[in-house]
């Protein structure tokens, strides 16, 4: 096993069908040191991150793309966020201390929905929905490309706490097997032998092995695999300029309640940043003189 994050795409060259493999650890354990989550919730956050990963190539984009799940349970959110340069941040939010080890995700968030936002740097930003009601996160992927009428696209994901693992396989647009019946016998062959491979293979075993067990018959190409890491977009200064925006009166009324700091921390890093009265003055004085509406007198 590799001793980076990464992914790694295959493809099948007698048939229309690619596949994409993704490992993480350190940007999964970077995540798992910011919180103490319990065991079912890091487990699920490992898998939304895995699922983030795999598609952050598949939906061909330059800018975020942002998973956000949410229900009326005991994890009401779990929240994902890549960008197209591969750096990933992740965050969970659960109410209860005693969640059992063996829930399952209905018990954990249930009524839930999945979000997936494409948020470009250029052009109109995309959401797509999609109800938590698979027994598994992989499930619930595979259902919103199935509702969403793109190409078929099957998940698998799987995460222990220590990493996190998943594998992607989707039937291109008919070129090796024009023929319908045939490129639908292709494409639930390779499924089937998919789906017999276990969590414990996928979390344990190298992209090449895996691969052999699964497709030995089948003549495959493997490409490199391409690198992600754990990367927290939060600044010093964005947490200024969303000070700015509540206005320097309201900023002087709190900093009133705060004892003379005002404190952000970032729920992704724990970062925390301080702003005192001189910094909050500073912060007006380089914006220009601030409006009238906003002045103490």
């Amino acid at each position: 096993m590799a001793d980076f994050d990464f992914t790694q795409r295959f493809i099948f060259e007698s048939t229309d069908v690619r596949g994409e493999l993704a490992s993480l650890e350190e940007s999964y354990a970077h995540v798992l040191a910011k919180h103490e989550y319990p065991e079912p919730v890091a487990a699920l956050l490992g898998e939304l991150m895995t699922a983030a990963a795999l598609l952050v190539n598949t939906l061909k984009f330059d800018g975020l793309l942002v998973l956000q799940a949410r229900s009326s349970g005991a994890v009401p959110l779990l929240m994902v966020e890549c960008s197209s340069d591969r750096e990933l941040r992740a965050i969970a939010r659960y109410e209860s201390e005693q969640i059992n080890s063996a829930a399952s995700l209905q018990e954990l968030m249930p009524e839930g929905v999945l979000a997936i936002t494409v948020d470009p740097r250029q052009g109109q930003r995309y959401q797509g929905l999609v109800a938590l009601d698979g027994e598994t996160l992989a499930d619930c992927f595979t259902s919103y490309f199935i509702n969403s009428a793109q190409l078929p696209t099957r998940f698998w994901l799987y995460a222990d706490g220590q990493r996190a693992r998943g594998m992607l396989l989707q039937q291109l647009p008919a070129d090796c097997l024009p023929d319908p019946e045939e490129r639908e016998a292709s494409w639930q062959h390779v499924v089937a032998l998919a789906s017999t491979l276990s969590g414990e293979e996928l979390l344990g075993l190298d992209n090449e092995t895996i691969l052999h067990r699964l497709y030995h018959d089948e003549q495959l190409r493997l490409f490199a695999g391409t690198d992600l890491k754990f990367h927290c977009s939060c600044t010093r200064e964005r947490s200024a300029q969303a000070l700015l925006s509540l206005g320097l009166a309201d900023l002087q009324l709190l900093l009133a309640e705060k004892a003379g700091t005002i404190e952000i921390d970032c729920q992704f890093c724990n970062q925390t940043y301080l702003f005192n009265e001189e910094d909050v003055m500073q912060m007006f004085a380089e914006q220009g003189a601030p409006d009238s509406s906003n002045t103490v007198h």
